[in-house]
């Protein structure tokens, strides 16, 4: 397969966000290769994406604006049209119910693992413990 792009995309496994109709819509993903003019992402699920939409990469604190410009059946490609911007936007002031949403969703998640480790926790003790038992004997 010939190679379309302008520049070489690194591998990566990034969690992303998909958020287009005035963030009113989003969806994760999950963001494979990029490089700083574009992307392959994947989802879990098939669905109708705009032909532009933003991606947010939490774990880089940013948000690229994406025009689709392929899709197959593991993923689908984009370009990004200008600089990312770092967190909620661009040098005016974040939007407070799009913070509030962002803080809440981290404050869950957040819960979510603490559950996560708790529960991995015991299930490390209990084998500490059946280990133990089982040398004893």
């Amino acid at each position: 397969m010939s190679e379309h792009r302008k520049e070489t995309r690194q591998r990566v496994f990034l969690k992303g966000r998909i958020v287009f109709n005035n963030a009113s819509s989003s969806f994760d993903c999950l963001v494979r290769d990029m490089s700083s003019s574009g992307a392959r992402l994947v989802m879990s699920e098939a669905t109708t994406l705009p032909e532009a939409f933003d991606l947010y990469i939490p774990q880089k604190d940013r948000t690229y604006r994406a025009t689709l410009r392929w899709r197959r059946e593991d993923g689908i490609g984009v370009t990004f049209d200008e600089p990312a911007r770092t967190g909620a936007g661009s040098a005016s002031a974040p939007d407070p119910t799009s913070t509030e949403a962002t803080l809440a969703m981290l404050l869950k998640r957040v819960s979510e693992l603490e559950t996560e480790n708790a529960a991995l926790r015991r299930l490390l003790a209990s084998m500490a413990q059946a280990g133990g038992s089982v040398s004893a004997a």
